[in-house]
């Protein structure tokens, strides 16, 4: 029998709020942040201390990266590390209190639409999300999915939901009647293909490689492949509104930065796993961390940031989550910030080294579901990133 969602699911829905529960309060006290933000400088008044926020994520790698690898001082930013969380993440950035980051552009689409003051500057990796189902079901493709259960990591509202929700919204389901959707720890989506428990899974690396290498799961649509998905950016560099209107040479620097530093984790997936738990950024099995960051395409691009706006923002308005009364073409001009030498041109001089030790170790399924289930991982794209939960 056909279990519906539950009244604090259904209002998930109901209100549009499946990317942010909540717009951004931007507080009484903004235009003192903003300014306090604006003023920093280093001693020598010749350098604007930039405020560089993370949450402690693997796929934060090239935040990591860029600090620990002497990139950011390499451009000449003074840059402090500022630890944060998903419950004010948002609020931090768009008060200036952080000034750069890099994030989900689904995280960030609906509160700029209700008018968070971050801008786009580059797009970090392309997406790991996928829709898989059970090979001993009969789904092959997305309207067989029409009134099955589909489990998702986490909680509805975790990224694999979101775009999952949006590719479905997109060809004609009414995502909140049409499936029943079941949450379940992340570990657990395999098992609860295995009981029966659910039909299809909406999945992020490393679950989905994983289901896939243990034979569990056929793919239905996945990011990394298939038309129009597998060009768009899931994470992309952000800027605090005021801090780049203030200071865009600091924005450029620290976005090259950043940029730069996607290039060397995709070179050495293994040293950036290894250095991200050794400094302590986040608690994990290097190995499994590893093998989540190789799975991830760091090949940084400008346009491609751009380009990822469009479409996240016009699926998720095809598919409900945003106001069918936005004018998109005026968000994504408002979302996306050009920079001077920030360029595709530029990315393409960008050289890396490779070093001794550095590629990613070739995991099983199997091995990569024992360490998944005492390693720790904590991806952007697992954890749920609903504002205040």
């Amino acid at each position: 029998m056909r279990r519906q969602l539950s009244p604090d699911s259904a209002r998930v829905f109901s209100t549009l709020a499946i990317v942010c529960l909540f717009c951004v309060w931007l507080g009484c006290d903004r235009a003192k942040d903003q300014q306090s933000a604006a003023s920093r400088t280093s001693s020598s008044g010749s350098s604007t201390k930039v405020k560089v926020g993370y949450i402690g994520l693997t796929c934060e790698a090239p935040l990591f990266t860029a600090y620990e690898k002497g990139f950011f001082k390499e451009e000449g930013v003074d840059v402090e590390m500022v630890k944060s969380d998903w419950a004010g993440f948002k609020d931090q950035l768009g008060l200036g209190k952080l000034d750069i980051t890099h994030t989900l552009v689904m995280y960030l689409l609906k509160p700029m639409e209700q008018g968070l003051d971050v801008k786009i500057t580059g797009g970090v990796h392309r997406g790991c999300l996928r829709i898989q189902a059970g090979v001993k079901t009969e789904i092959k493709s997305l309207a067989d999915l029409k009134g099955k259960r589909i489990g998702v990591p986490s909680a509805i509202g975790s990224p694999p939901f979101i775009f999952a929700s949006r590719v479905l919204g997109a060809n004609g389901f009414d995502v909140s009647k049409d499936f029943d959707w079941r949450p379940f720890p992340p570990g657990e989506l395999g098992l609860a293909l295995d009981q029966g428990k659910v039909d299809a899974v909406a999945t992020s690396d490393p679950i989905g490689t994983m289901l896939l290498k243990q034979g569990k799961v056929r793919n239905i649509v996945d990011q990394a492949v298939d038309a129009p998905y597998k060009e768009e950016y899931c994470c992309v560099v952000v800027c605090n509104g005021k801090f780049l209107q203030n200071d865009s040479t600091a924005a450029a620097k620290a976005t090259r930065a950043i940029l730069k530093a996607a290039k060397w984790v995709k070179a050495n997936p293994k040293a950036a796993a290894t250095l991200s738990v050794e400094k302590k950024y986040l608690s994990s099995d290097v190995d499994l961390n590893a093998a989540a960051i190789a799975q991830l395409d760091y090949e940084p691009s400008v346009i491609g940031a751009q380009k990822a706006i469009d479409l996240a923002a016009a699926e998720m308005q095809k598919a409900g989550m945003m106001n069918s009364s936005t004018d998109l073409a005026a968000l994504s001009k408002r979302a996306f910030a050009p920079l001077e030498s920030v360029s595709d041109e530029w990315l393409k001089t960008v050289t890396v080294e490779q070093v001794a030790d550095g590629a990613a170790p070739v995991l099983s399924g199997d091995q990569m579901a024992a360490l998944l289930a005492t390693g720790g991982l904590k991806s952007c794209c697992l954890n749920k990133v609903v504002a205040g939960n």
